[in-house]
This record gives C-alpha cells, structure tokens and sequence, in this order.
C-alpha cells in the first residue's frame, strides 16, 4: 500500500539559481523523505554572483497559496524564509498564528553575497508578529544583531543573544556560530534547556543555501516526528554534509550540495 510521506510548506523567495530559497528548501525536503509545498513570496534573479534584483508578489496571491495549500491539502510543519516586505510578513504571520503544527522560521535579512532581502521597515513586523508565531527560530549573527542589538563576538555571547531572540517570542532560538573564529558551534535553547552543536569546519567555499537547508531540514525532522533538539541533531549532520561536497558553479560562490546522501553511495 502506498504511504503519503509527511508534508511539509516553506513559503519563501525562489532563488533562479537553485542554490538556496524555494528551490534549496524542496530539494532539501526531498532529500530527507517528506513532500514539499511551496509558497513563492517574491522572485529573485540570482546566481553565483549574487542577487541581481527581487519581485515581491502581492500579498493576495501569497494568502490564496497559503489558503489553497493549507485549505485543502495541510502540512505537518512549516518553514518561513525571504518575506522581503512588511505587508507579506503580516499576511504570513496571520496565518501562522493560526496553524497547530511547528512553525521553523529563518529570518532572512540577506543573502550569502551580501544582498538585502528583506526591507528595514519589515524587520520591526518581524520581531512583533512573525517570531511569536515560531516553534524554532534559527538566526546567524548579523540577523541576531538585526533583530535584538547583540553583538556577538565569541561563544561565550551565544546565550546573551538566545536570551535576547527568545524575548520576541519563539519557543526555541537556534543561534548560528557559523561565522565565528574557530570551531563551529550553534546554540539551541528554549530558555530553560541548552543544547550546543558542533561541527567540523570545512575548508570549502560553496556554501550558497546554507541557512535555507538548515531551517528545511529541521522543518523535515520536526514533521518526521522528532523533538526539537533531535530534529536539529539531524537536521545539522544532513547540512554538514552538503557543505562538505559544496560544488562550483558559476564564476562565484556555488551550492550546497543537497543530494550529497546519494551521490556518496
């Protein structure tokens, strides 16, 4: 008999280059088992060099994907990424304030070149309407200082800055060391448990998709039934490795290399 996998939505911004948002998300969502909807909130034309410019879509059409994915066929998580605007970030935020399932929100405010994906006047709709809305939200350090105005240099910042995410809202802060010297670590609390992950550096420059991965796959995990810090475990060895195998592509930074599972057998 044939078993309907776990469904999971990402509603996001899709990358023309295939490395990160909506097509980063559904290749990862294919790579751990479950079925991909997507949600197109804006149009990027992007590629290894960078963004080149993005289209936002009306919020109307954002809230009738929403109603017609939601409405007739559900989902056992959901992942928020580029919402670009304040207007698609409360037509967002009102539907998820409403869904029972686990809500993984990446807050995206740029792109891995650099680029601005996300309007300054949307990051005030963010903090007070989208992130209370998040089972799990999973910042790196410049969307960190964004959002709450901590600077973090070193580990030991990590839990001042959970501290300060968590008072947005969310149930879970995911805060990404990537970027800091030394040895990857990232820091998962819910304020009351602490749960640190590290990871061996790779000496590898195709990294373009990484936060987009990570946020998909925890999504993935959480809708394939585990908890929270399980589904991070999971979710960041499946993102370790497809930075490991990141490929050239282009003149500039290429992907993660989301089906490196199969490519390695």
């Amino acid at each position: 008999m044939t078993t309907t996998p776990p469904r999971v939505l990402t509603i996001a911004g899709s990358d023309s280059g295939g490395g990160a948002g909506i097509q980063a998300d559904l290749k990862t969502m294919l790579a751990l088992g479950v079925h991909g909807m997507s949600v197109i909130a804006a149009v990027t034309a992007q590629n290894s060099l960078g963004v080149q410019g993005y289209w936002e879509l009306p919020p109307e059409a954002v809230r009738a994907q929403l109603d017609s994915v939601l409405g007739d066929i559900g989902a056992q998580a959901i992942k928020t990424g580029m919402l670009a605007s304040p207007v698609l970030v409360e037509t967002v935020a009102e539907v998820l304030a409403g869904v029972s399932v686990p809500v993984v929100v990446d807050p995206v405010g740029v792109s891995k070149h650099g680029d601005s994906l996300l309007e300054p006047a949307a990051v005030t709709t963010v903090k007070s309407l989208l992130l209370p809305t998040a089972t799990v939200v999973t910042p790196n350090l410049w969307e960190v200082e964004q959002l709450t105005g901590v600077k973090v240099e070193d580990e030991d910042d990590l839990p001042r800055a959970a501290e300060a995410v968590l008072a947005l809202g969310p149930r879970w802060a995911l805060i990404k060391g990537g970027h800091l010297p030394g040895e990857p670590v990232d820091l998962l609390t819910d304020g009351t448990s602490e749960h640190r992950f590290r990871a061996e550096r790779h000496d590898n420059r195709h990294t373009h998709g990484t936060g987009c991965t990570l946020a998909s796959a925890i999504a993935s995990c959480l809708a394939l039934g585990e908890d929270v810090p399980e589904a991070v475990l999971r979710a960041k060895e499946y993102v370790t490795g497809a930075i490991e195998r990141g490929f050239p592509l282009g003149s500039g930074i290429g992907p993660v290399d989301h089906a490196w599972r199969w490519r390695s057998r």
